[in-house]
């Protein structure tokens, strides 16, 4: 099967596609664990080289201990190999983020992808032992930078400290500020720039990332790793027709509602995305109707 086959980046496995996978909910609310892996099988075999089980896009504040540990070792065992999962460990402070990268390396997992300090605006001394702590498990470590949501943004000085700390391997930049893969390249050029926004996809594919941590490929894989690979290939005249096509609903992966979102979307295009949970509600109706057509477009265009 497709998902027996080597990561295309076996030394360094974060880079390439790696979806944050939607995560199936039983109609009473409970994991679906038999549906999560069916999807994580059905990404590796369409194009995906990786998923990132835990991230925002999975739920995972929702989850309890017990959930959030299984959710990483189906993920796993569907991968078929443990270089291509990337869970999130993402907690308030570095102790539990480390508790979390330690259940991911005994699970098998190849690397893991941590938020800064979320509880409160953690200054440069915090942000560098929290990253610090992580790292000391043993596992590859790739920051997350999202200043919208946490309040902690990981610049470019701190990312090339970070770096320089042996803390972090990668970046997923989600800042939407494109102006940063540059600066990034300048002061940490050993530091890999992994593009953390659908919606600048081709911006930061120009600028040299060479890894997606992508929200869409849950509902269009194929369309999804088409585009990004002529984007980071330069190949123009492939990417930017797919890119404006796509953008529509690209864009949603900023947005608040980008869970609900993408699991319309992957209902639409015949994947189990379904329900979210609290405090997630489902889309407005308006936001439905939004999200509904410009899918049921990219659909009608062939996009799967």
């Amino acid at each position: 099967m497709a998902h027996e086959q080597a990561p295309a980046h076996r030394d360094r496995p974060w880079r390439g596609i790696m979806v944050a996978t939607a995560l199936p909910f039983r109609a009473d609310g409970s994991v679906d664990h038999d549906a999560y892996a069916r999807h994580v099988a059905r990404l590796i075999a369409e194009g995906c080289d990786g998923v990132v089980p835990n991230g925002s896009l999975g739920e995972y504040q929702t989850l309890t201990d017990a959930e959030r540990a299984r959710v990483v070792r189906t993920a796993v065992e569907a991968a078929g190999d443990g270089a291509r999962v990337m869970p999130g460990v993402s907690a308030y402070g570095g102790a539990e983020a480390r508790r979390w990268a330690e259940q991911a390396a005994e699970a098998g997992a190849g690397s893991v992808l941590l938020l800064p300090p979320n509880a409160y605006r953690a200054d440069e001394a915090a942000v560098r032992d929290h990253f610090a702590a992580v790292a000391a498990v043993g596992l590859p470590v790739v920051a997350y930078n999202n200043p919208l949501d946490t309040k902690v943004d990981l610049t470019p000085a701190l990312l090339a400290r970070l770096h320089a700390d042996g803390s972090v391997v990668a970046v997923k930049e989600f800042s939407g500020d494109v102006r940063r893969a540059y600066e990034i390249a300048e002061l940490a050029p050993g530091l890999d720039l992994l593009i953390g926004a659908d919606d600048v996809l081709l911006e930061l594919a120009l600028a040299g990332a060479v890894g997606w941590i992508a929200g869409y490929p849950n509902a269009l894989p194929r369309t999804c790793a088409a585009l990004y690979r002529a984007a980071v290939a330069g190949d123009l005249d492939t990417a930017l027709p797919l890119y404006r096509s796509l953008h529509p609903l690209l864009r949603w992966d900023s947005k608040t509602e980008f869970v609900q979102a993408i699991k319309l979307s992957m209902d639409l295009a015949g994947h189990h995305g379904g329900i979210t949970r609290p405090p997630r509600l489902p889309l407005a109706p308006e936001q439905e109707a939004a999200v509904r057509a410009a899918t049921e477009k990219a659909l009608a265009e062939g996009h799967a």
